[in-house]
């Protein structure tokens, strides 16, 4: 493994000012693990915005083919740390490898996506309105539109994701595919996955010729680094997964800011299963065998943990919710990412239990060789009535569980749909006869979500243009943007107008004759001709 030097990496450079103050643990058995790193100084995260700033407009005037091949060769030089980066991840997170493996492959295939979209090149947008000097009563000027950088993006690394939502994943590699040069703070948790993350993205910094300030990365174990990041006045907008209470702090802490900028967070989401009474009858069985799996994907540290599951009361709701709690009381118990989960994990679950009104359907009795590291999966249940009358049961239990919903009615049940908050996604088992007669709730639904599944479950996210990962608030802060797939690229650019601007003054993607052969909007309709 590559020699881990627990320091900052501030525009190419590594720096270190205070002394070592955190380190992380092997979360299966609590170790320490070196090095040492240190909270960034003010002084180091200030270099580091000015290095981003310093990089914005070398960085976005580059041709889009330089940009895609940074793109690549990140992918590249993330290949190129082999086993040495699984080994230090693994450690670090308790991750199982062969998911290690996978995801490393998605951090890298998500860069070459990016990097095709640089490459087709319309993604900006680009609109034309010709000028029309003899339009009465008054003449139309020329009128070219398409979007631009933001500027520096902080991203913030998420515990879950230690590859694919961290140092070089979906938040940096849309950002960077926009134009834009990153300051990422790592997550405390894998600070050397982080690390090793980080020297590969400057090694093809450095091999395709980027400007010196195009990436950083500073660390922290308090919130004051991230805060210090979030309130720089050169920093233009902010990539978030996380907590609500986290991902509302920065929000808050952005728009407080003598210029407010935009924070894309996704603060979680407890995803509402609707399982349909035709759905119920003809394959509830299979229904109950694959919410089990989603719920215990990965110990349930995904942002689209099944946690609700919602059924209309019958002898076959009962023999569902039957056959769920057998499959979690089999699950296995799986290791957190990091002891601070697991302990929110417990917390929340005793809170919820010991509500009036809720039971305990399920709880694992499997275990591994960690057990208090171990999250143990779990089946809770309740009525819709006291669902209604609890708030705090609507809200996201981090980890292995599900909470049971039961209704005695079809309008119940859509009462219930009406009250949910935001969330990233909703599920739907049903029957095309289902389907009919609850298209009600499809249409309630559409408003709550960002992705509607049907006959499906909702982890795994797939990696393509038409994903939305996002969802209403307290989901995501802003339900028009995604956190995965190509659309991404977009929550880091803006639009700008030039009117009546000779082809000099314009961008290659606005001319006349179109250089680059995308698509644009030319007089309202969709073309590659040359104007």
């Amino acid at each position: 493994m590559p020699e881990l030097t627990g320091q900052h990496w501030i525009g190419g450079r590594s720096s270190r000012a205070s002394a070592p103050s955190f380190r992380a643990a092997n979360p299966a058995t609590g170790q320490a693990l070196e090095p040492g790193y240190a909270e960034a100084t003010p002084a180091e995260v200030d270099a580091a915005a000015q290095a981003a700033e310093a990089a914005v407009e070398s960085y976005a005037s580059l041709a889009p083919a330089r940009r895609s091949a940074f793109l690549r060769a990140i992918g590249e030089a993330i290949a190129g740390l082999g086993d040495a980066l699984l080994d230090r991840t693994e450690v670090e997170t308790g991750l199982p490898r062969p998911r290690l493996a996978s995801e490393r492959g998605r951090t890298i295939g998500q860069l070459k996506l990016f990097a095709d979209v640089v490459d087709e090149g319309s993604w900006v947008e680009a609109r034309i309105d010709q000028a029309l000097p003899d339009r009465q009563p008054l003449p139309r000027p020329d009128i070219r539109r398409m979007l631009v950088p933001l500027g520096p993006v902080a991203v913030f690394g998420a515990s879950n994701f230690p590859l694919a939502f961290s140092v070089a994943g979906g938040d940096s590699a849309s950002a960077l595919a926009a134009g834009c040069p990153v300051v990422v703070k790592a997550h405390p948790a894998h600070p050397g996955t982080s690390e090793l993350v980080a020297r590969a993205i400057l090694e093809a910094a450095r091999a395709t010729d980027m400007p010196e300030g195009v990436f950083s990365m500073v660390h922290g174990a308090t919130p004051a680094v991230g805060q210090a990041l979030v309130t720089h006045p050169l920093i233009q907008a902010v990539g978030f997964t996380g907590s609500l209470r986290a991902g509302r702090a920065l929000c808050d802490a952005a728009q407080r800011r003598p210029q407010p900028i935009p924070v894309f967070a996704e603060m979680g989401s407890a995803n509402p299963v609707f399982v349909l009474p035709r759905a119920l009858a003809e394959r509830g069985a299979a229904i109950a065998k694959g919410l089990a799996a989603s719920v215990t994907l990965g110990s349930g540290q995904f942002c689209t943990n099944p946690g609700l599951t919602l059924v209309l009361r019958s002898p076959a709701a009962d023999a569902f919710l039957e056959r769920t709690a057998a499959l979690l009381t089999a699950a296995p118990a799986g290791t957190m990412v990091h002891a601070g989960i697991k302990s929110s994990y417990d917390a929340a679950l005793a809170e919820v239990e010991g509500l009036p009104g809720v039971g305990v359907l399920a709880r694992s009795t499997s275990h591994g060789p960690h057990a208090g590291s171990e999250a143990r999966p779990a089946l809770l249940a309740t009525e819709a009535s006291v669902f209604t009358a609890q708030p705090r049961l609507g809200d996201e239990i981090y980890g292995p569980v599900t909470l049971a919903v039961r209704c005695d009615s079809k309008v119940q049940l859509l009462e219930l749909a009406r009250g949910l908050h935001g969330h990233l996604t909703a599920t739907v088992h049903a029957t095309p006869e289902d389907l009919v007669e609850f298209s009600e709730l499809l249409a309630v639904l559409r408003r709550k979500v960002g992705r509607l599944i049907v006959n499906g479950y909702p982890t795994g996210v797939e990696v393509s243009h038409a994903m939305h990962h996002g969802g209403p608030y307290p989901a995501t802060s802003d339900p028009r943007a995604t956190s995965v797939g190509s659309a991404a690229i977009k929550r880091f650019a803006r639009p700008i107008c030039f009117q009546d601007a000779p082809a000099p003054a314009l961008p290659e993607e606005l001319r006349d004759a179109n250089p680059r052969g995308i698509w644009r909007l030319v007089e309202g309709a969709p073309t590659r001709d040359p104007v």
